[in-house]
């Protein structure tokens, strides 16, 4: 019984470790979606308006998008682990 529950675990963990990661990918691609919504509200402001402020909103969109990109690769380097989210909140917010 012993050797047939560590065979289990050995599988499952062998399993869990195909993933290429802990859970941050799915974090990572959370936090660039919030930045890319946030960044086409910008972008739908700059197409109700003219002149100066139409290219700054579209410059600030795509400051967004570039820093959405540049956290979620963050994200994907550090190998956050997204069960735990304490660490995970500390790591973002430490961006």
């Amino acid at each position: 019984m012993k050797k047939l529950t560590f065979a289990l675990v050995g599988a499952a963990s062998l399993a869990l470790a195909a993933c290429g990661g802990q859970g941050d990918d799915s974090l990572g691609d959370n936090v660039n979606d919030n930045f890319e919504a946030a960044s086409d509200n910008l972008e739908a402001m700059a197409d109700n308006t003219t002149g100066t402020e139409a290219a700054t909103l579209e410059n600030q969109a795509d400051a967004l998008e570039a820093e959405g990109d540049r956290k979620e690769e963050a994200i994907d380097e550090a190998d956050v682990n997204a069960s735990n989210a304490a660490g995970a909140e500390a790591a973002v917010n430490a961006m």
